[in-house]
């Protein structure tokens, strides 16, 4: 579950007021709307990663609107992937089982398994540098999975990949959502992906969040 209720945001000139939305355990909400209307704003907000003026964030039934990010049960998936040029994949997909002071075993574990689900264990051992834009989407959405999320929040993931790569990323979350309820808020300006995989849309327009669907 999402809920954002009566939430205030700033950044520099730029500020929303009144951003409240409620998506329900298990749906995947998409959330469009024009360049600069402040899609990514609200998504570094659910994560943790851009404080709230005023309102409150509830993820899963719990209040996170002052935890931190790795506290919030949310796994993100931010434009372009993000990875870390000097980390392998194996490393990424490891990163926030490290951090969070998982046992080895356990460690190389969840690697492999999300490693097999993702089809990327042939490339653990390489760096960012020369994966294809869907192999790296597949290592982001990995290292964002690797906790066991509640929640799964993607920013345009899909912005830089062919067609036959973005219906292949498609299936893939459909069969990872299909193995374990996750809720998912996907931005996006794509309204055929909109069609294709969201059960709730919402857009933001002039300042405000409305469903459309």
């Amino acid at each position: 579950m999402i809920m954002l209720c009566d939430v205030a945001l700033r950044q520099g000139s730029f500020s929303m007021h009144g951003v409240s939305l409620e998506i329900a355990a298990g749906e995947y909400a998409v959330l469009m709307g024009r360049t600069g209307s402040g899609k990514t704003t609200v998504l570094e907000a659910i994560c943790g990663l851009r404080p709230v003026a005023s309102g409150s964030i509830r993820l899963m039934d719990r209040d996170v609107t002052r935890l931190r990010p790795a506290a919030r049960g949310a796994g993100y998936v931010p434009q372009d992937a993000a990875l870390f040029s000097t980390m392998t994949v194996r490393d990424h997909l490891a990163f926030a089982l490290v951090v969070h002071r998982w046992k080895r075993p356990a460690i190389d574990a969840r690697v492999e398994e999300l490693a097999q689900l993702l089809g990327i264990a042939r490339l653990l051992d390489r760096k960012p540098r020369g994966l294809s834009g869907g192999e790296a989407q597949r290592v982001a959405l990995g290292r964002a999975l690797a906790m066991h999320p509640g929640v799964l929040l993607l920013d345009e993931p899909f912005n830089a990949l062919d067609d036959d790569t973005r219906n292949e990323i498609y299936d893939l979350l459909r069969s990872i959502r299909g193995l374990r309820p996750i809720t998912v808020l996907h931005v996006t300006h794509s309204r055929a992906e909109a069609e294709s995989l969201a059960s709730r849309v919402f857009e933001i327009r002039d300042g405000t969040v409305n469903q459309v669907r």
